[in-house]
């Protein structure tokens, strides 16, 4: 949310920096997050200053010019050649002096430097309006009026001020402060206390008009819970033209575009008040009657941007006796918006409920700066207010005229909300006394109504435009806030106990994995957990899907259910900017939806390969990630936690062309392979993608229950043979290395295929293995025999059980 420092000074009698307001603004709670300074029209006038041309002659070398003497206030006269047609001694003109740039109207900046034309030395330049860039006319030099004060800089003399804008992080809970007086009204408290004088915000002077007493537009509200208030005038002889240049750059300068005064007038009452505003045709009001409504399911209705939308029976429609006009403080129609040729409107002050207006926009991705503004929760009792200050500016400049009395359907008045407040719980929450006197200050500042009072409590109504203050923590808040965090001081003793932590040091055990998988060229990424809903629904991962209540946006509209997502969707903003070998891990959840209405949040470690293996060198060839690189990360993971001895399975998965996983019992502990291709399609991925999804939570789990025991390193030197294996192609290594540990398991330390050869001369269906095998005994050392003897074994058992032939 954008606040403009000149703005809230027209309620505020305050000078002081705006680096100084920004932080008193950060500290209770409405967060600054940039401060930027807005020159507005005087934006490319610095170094530009009025001068009076007191000397003018020809040019002894060219016929159009002029050399000058030109005085700027400095006691120097500058030497200026000029060709404007209309210079002329006893002017007072605009200088751009040595060192300025200018921004003219048509074409690129340029500066001025100390230059020689046609043998004269020239130390500035006079400016004709469009080298400015304040018009169209290159007649001549800009001539300005004979009192304009020499030496004066051009945008003081013209009362060209800068603003500061304060970019503010709105949090959803301060509704009160969606406007410039909301942050006033804050303002006034804070300084208060932070000056020790008072400070006090007025509102702008909202004059009474003479209203008539007729009602040519009725209103009937037809559900009072959706629309509470619905408050409107009607006004003729409009004249529908541009705004004020003062309004058109106080609304540019929040980032509002300017499009005419009816339109200009109601966004600023939007940013004022934080009011939304709407203006009806009032010529567009068939059978001269407001009906606030729903419609039937699918009615079609064409909003302003001319886009037909279908409506749900719970969207609330300002309509007329026969159609809709207005979507309720989301966005107006296409037939009843005020156009250049109207005359007449009904202007519109409402209040909606805030769950209402959210669901339409976000069921219709319509995020106006109205709906965001009812959503949050607007304050029923300011309408008639801001509508009477839109009808006062409306009348000034836009040359209306009252035709109606205003008409206010309020048929419920919101009440305040009543708290009953105590010093003791007060002191307790914050753990510093604060004394009776401030908090009462601060209450009365906040415009927290104090109704009764005792010595150990206060009876407080606290306004509607103070939707999230309803219990005693809440004025709690109020009160802290205003008094300022940093005003409560450290404690100087800190009391604490110590705890035996029982299990696995979760932090512990993840960040010695990270700092392994860092070490094998993997980067962590972080992923947003809301994703589009869009992944899960085509990939069949929706039946337990938890959706938003309140999304932002369309496509970050639910909580992922795989980690999968959103680490192609990091890979493929990689490969856009040619990052083309990439390796990810992520540790982060996912979000399930359980069958008696539970959520579930289970934790994953996630891996993402892809591209090449290694970098480009000159001492070899680059390799390609693949399955097997995967796999070895995978299978290392497990063994720096000590979990060995699964047995692989196919990997069952929609996301997966192929692959495999680990099984405990029931539960998944991993599933890793190559990623589907008809996904990588969906991210506009071109290349192959490894990932691995490892049951963090399930394996923590498992970890808690294993004691570690320390084992000596053996004292015995291991001894290695190598075997040859003719196989059938329809045997797998792991028949081999599981064979092996079955029958050596007390003398085999480890198994591993160092390669593979396939050969029509082999024979019909067969291949070959070479498999190396690692003997150690802990308590001798083994001797050939030894050896010899345990790979016997191993090979009448692969040639009995996989019917295996020893190549020699």
């Amino acid at each position: 949310m954008k606040i403009s420092y000149n703005w809230l000074k027209e309620y505020l009698d305050i000078d002081l920096p705006a680096a100084e307001i920004g932080q008193v603004l950060t500290d209770i709670g409405l967060e600054v997050e940039h401060i930027e300074e807005h020159k507005g029209s005087g934006n490319g006038l610095d170094g530009l200053v009025v001068g009076y041309v007191s000397h003018i002659e020809k040019h002894p070398d060219a016929d159009r010019l002029n050399v000058t003497k030109v005085d700027v206030g400095t006691g120097i006269e500058l030497q200026i050649v000029c060709g404007a047609p209309n210079v002329a001694a006893g002017q007072k003109v605009i200088v751009a002096t040595v060192g300025t740039t200018l921004y003219p109207t048509n074409g690129e900046p340029f500066g001025i430097k100390k230059s020689k034309i046609r043998g004269v030395e020239s130390h500035g330049m006079i400016c004709a309006e469009d080298e400015i860039g304040k018009g169209e006319s290159h007649d001549g030099i800009k001539i300005l009026p004979a009192d304009a004060p020499v030496g004066n800089a051009l945008k003081d003399y013209w009362n060209i001020k800068s603003d500061y804008i304060f970019e503010i992080g709105l949090t959803p809970n301060r509704a009160d402060a969606m406007g410039h007086i909301g942050v006033a009204r804050d303002l006034q408290a804070a300084l208060s206390f932070r000056l020790k004088k008072d400070v006090s915000y007025h509102l702008p002077p909202i004059p009474e008009f003479e209203t008539p007493t007729a009602t040519p537009i009725t209103v009937e509200v037809q559900d009072p819970i959706a629309c509470p208030r619905y408050t409107g005038i009607l006004l003729e002889n409009i004249t529908v033209a541009e705004s004020p240049t003062w309004l058109q750059e106080r609304l540019q300068a929040i980032g509002v575009r300017p499009i005419n005064n009816v339109v200009d007038i109601t966004n600023y009452i939007l940013w004022e008040f934080a009011q939304p505003l709407h203006a009806f045709d009032a010529d567009a009001i068939i059978g001269n009657k407001v009906v606030v409504r729903t419609w039937p399911a699918g009615t079609e209705f064409v909003t302003l941007d001319d886009q037909t939308r279908k409506l749900q029976p719970e969207d609330l429609v300002i309509s007329n006796t026969q159609d809709g006009m207005c979507i309720a403080g989301v966005f107006g129609g296409a037939k009843s918006g005020v156009t250049d040729a109207t005359t007449r409107i009904f202007l519109e002050s409402a209040h909606f409920h805030a769950i209402t207006i959210r669901k339409t926009a976000n069921r219709l991705n319509l995020r106006t700066d109205a709906a965001q503004k009812y959503e949050k929760g607007t304050d029923p009792n300011i309408t008639v207010t801001a509508l009477k200050r839109a009808v006062n500016m409306l009348i000034e400049y836009a040359g209306a005229t009252v035709a109606s009395a205003i008409v206010d359907e309020y048929p419920n008045p919101a009440q305040p909300f009543k708290v009953t407040f105590k010093y003791a719980n007060c002191d307790r929450l914050i753990g510093h006394p604060i004394p009776p006197m401030v908090v009462k200050q601060i209450l009365q500042k906040l415009e927290i109504v104090i109704t009764g009072e005792t010595a150990d409590a206060l009876q407080l109504e606290v306004p509607p435009f103070k939707v999230d203050v309803t219990r005693e923590a809440d004025i709690i808040e109020e009160v802290l806030r205003i008094y300022g965090f940093n005003n409560i001081p450290f404690p100087e003793s800190l009391r604490f106990s110590l705890s035996n932590q029982l299990g696995v040091d979760k932090e512990l055990v993840q960040n010695t994995l990270a700092s392994q998988l860092a070490g094998n060229g993997f980067h962590e990424i972080m992923v947003n957990p809301i994703t589009n809903s869009q992944y899960m629904l085509q990939n069949g991962l929706a039946d337990d899907m938890v959706t938003l209540l309140n999304s932002l946006n369309m496509g970050l509209d639910s909580m992922r259910t795989s980690t999968l997502f959103g680490g192609l969707e990091s890979i493929a903003h990689n490969l856009n900017r040619r990052n083309l070998d990439l390796k990810f891990f992520e540790f982060g959840k996912t979000y399930h939806k359980t069958a008696d209405g539970n959520y579930t949040e289970p934790e994953h470690l996630s891996l993402f390969v892809t591209g090449q293996s290694n970098g480009e060198s000159w001492k070899g060839k680059q390799t390609p990630s693949d399955f097997f690189l995967l796999k070895s990360q995978v299978e290392q993971i497990f063994e720096r936690l000590g979990e060995t001895g699964f047995e692989p399975e196919y990997a069952e998965s929609p996301l997966l062309d192929y692959g495999l996983q680990y099984r405990a019992g029931q539960k998944v502990l991993v599933s890793y392979g190559a990623v589907s291709k008809k996904l990588l399609k969906q991210f506009d991925i071109k290349q192959t993608v490894y990932y691995a999804d490892i049951n963090w939570t399930q394996l923590l789990r498992r970890l808690n229950g294993r004691k570690v025991q320390y084992k000596e390193v053996s004292k015995f030197p291991g001894v290695r043979r190598d075997l040859a294996l003719l196989l059938d192609k329809a045997v797998s290594y792991a028949e081999i290395e599981k064979i092996a540990l079955r029958e050596v398991k007390r003398s085999l330390k480890s198994v591993n295929l160092f390669d593979r050869y396939e050969d029509v001369k082999l024979g019909d269906n067969k291949k070959s293995y070479a498999v190396s095998f690692e003997f150690q005994d802990e308590g001798k050392t083994l001797t050939d025999k030894d050896v010899d003897k345990l790979v016997n074994r191993l090979i009448e058992t692969y040639k009995n059980e996989l019917g295996a032939d020893i190549r020699q």
